[in-house]
């Protein structure tokens, strides 16, 4: 699949996705069963959300809570790769309060337009939202206090070069805290060629031990896989039924070989 294919898909499925939540339909994968279900539902607990705008929640597509478990501090400077409605970012922004700053990066121009909306009715100051690809990120090196990233470095056709930026943007002693799917042994070619799934979050999620050697090799130390959730058979069938697969015969393959993980690694000092 070329590059441009992967981007273009995925541009236009978050684009629709945002347009759904700007017309009043519930998009979010947080609320629906046929979007990636079980991999992005009952993420966020009624205390951190409670006093997001809705359009915030109901945009989120993510598969983890990068904010909960990335330890932010007050006054960091955070970036939210693919960062769409803005959750993440909305959250983030509270954790490091007003002397800190949260960025989000996303190319989709509708998922954009709907985060800045959601941080006008969130009255967040220290938000700055900007366009543009995770393999090119906007910003200047060693800027960024703490990168995060919700269920999108899977959906990147390059993932050095997204391993690469992060690292470039980090300050010295800066954290990557990504949340993100990845896999443990062989895949069954079926799912890995499925450009559906890609946009599903499935098809382009590393191996865990190239996740590791990827991170390593763009120059992260401290490298850390937690998964959050693994995936069992009966979790695939219904995504599975719903892109035309064989969900009786996929299933058994792909059983405990997907899953949600908290990635971390550090950008060394010197």
């Amino acid at each position: 699949m070329a590059k441009v294919d992967i981007k273009a898909v995925v541009k236009e499925r978050y684009a629709q996705a945002a347009l759904n939540v700007s017309s009043g339909t519930k998009t979010s994968c947080c609320s629906r069963s046929d979007c990636c279900d079980p991999i992005t539902s009952n993420l966020y607990d009624a205390a951190q959300t409670g006093d997001l705008p809705e359009a915030a929640v109901l945009a989120s597509l993510g598969c983890g809570n990068p904010t909960a478990l990335a330890e932010l501090k007050p006054g960091e400077v955070v970036l939210d790769l693919g960062s769409g409605g803005g959750i993440d970012v909305l959250l983030s922004a509270k954790r490091v309060g007003p002397a800190g700053k949260a960025y989000g990066l996303d190319m989709t121009d509708e998922m954009l337009a709907l985060a800045q909306e959601n941080k006008r009715k969130a009255g967040a100051q220290n938000v700055e939202f900007l366009k543009g690809d995770i393999e090119n990120i906007p910003l200047p090196g060693n800027s960024v206090d703490v990168i995060i990233s919700n269920c999108v470095i899977n959906l990147a056709a390059d993932k050095d070069a997204v391993l690469r930026e992060a690292f470039r943007v980090l300050k010295p002693g800066g954290r990557f805290a990504v949340s993100d799917v990845v896999t443990r042994g062989a895949v069954p070619a079926e799912i890995r060629s499925s450009m559906l799934l890609w946009v599903g979050c499935v098809a382009g999620a590393l191996e865990e031990n190239e996740y590791r050697a990827k991170l390593a090799a763009a120059g992260f130390q401290d490298i850390d896989i937690e998964p959050t959730r693994i995936y069992r058979a009966g979790d695939a069938k219904g995504f599975l039924a719903d892109k035309g697969m064989d969900a009786s015969v996929i299933g058994p393959q792909v059983d405990g070989k997907f899953m949600s993980a908290f990635i971390r690694g550090t950008k060394p000092l010197r």
